[in-house]
């Protein structure tokens, strides 16, 4: 990374880490980033597609899994081997001013993959689903964008991380979303609910 950019990302980050830092999102920012908290929401999701849908409900699921899937693996075992940048609570020229509200964990930084696997899951169901719900493009967005605001907080990721992570999340997501058009096209083109 070249330096100037390394520099805006370590500056942005202890913005977001320590100068926004206040006790309300020391509570919040934890738990947004807890994946079993969301779990309630996944069940959902997975009831309300195969009730509301039957046969193109199933095939979201499974798509939704695959879209998981590829957006986690991705990061975690290809992208964050090959590049083996250090988190921010792991890296001595950050601490002196860090400030840690999680346990580091021992894994690499770059990118987060919190943000790929919430990105690709948040785009895949904002694409399925607009045409139906226009509520849910912002909503489920904005949900993945505070679970990659809530990485930097906390300190486990810089700022390059969860916006790598979500440009490569939201890829995901949209290449499933292309298979699901293929398989489903009526769904997609269908505007009002079934």
């Amino acid at each position: 990374m070249p330096d100037y950019l390394l520099q805006l990302d370590r500056q942005l980050f202890h913005f977001i880490n320590h100068d926004l830092g206040n006790a309300f999102f020391d509570v919040l920012m934890p738990v947004l980033r807890n994946r079993l908290v969301w779990i309630p929401l996944y069940v959902f999701i997975f009831v309300f597609c195969l009730w509301r849908y039957k046969k193109p409900g199933l095939i979201i699921i499974v798509l939704l899994a695959l879209t998981f899937g590829l957006a986690d693996f991705g990061s975690a075992t290809i992208i964050k081997s090959a590049y083996k940048r250090v988190r921010p609570c792991n890296d001595p020229a950050m601490a002196a001013t860090i400030v840690s509200r999680v346990p580091c964990g021992t894994g690499y930084s770059f990118p987060s993959t919190h943000a790929s696997d919430h990105f690709a899951i948040a785009v895949f169901l904002s694409a399925v689903f607009y045409r139906r719900y226009k509520w849910v493009l912002p909503t489920l967005l904005g949900w993945a964008a505070a679970i990659c605001f809530a990485q930097v907080y906390v300190g486990v990721h810089y700022p390059v991380d969860v916006a790598t992570g979500a440009i490569y999340g939201t890829l995901v997501g949209l290449s499933f979303y292309w298979i699901f058009r293929k398989i489903d096209p009526h769904f997609i083109n269908q505007h009002n609910p079934r």
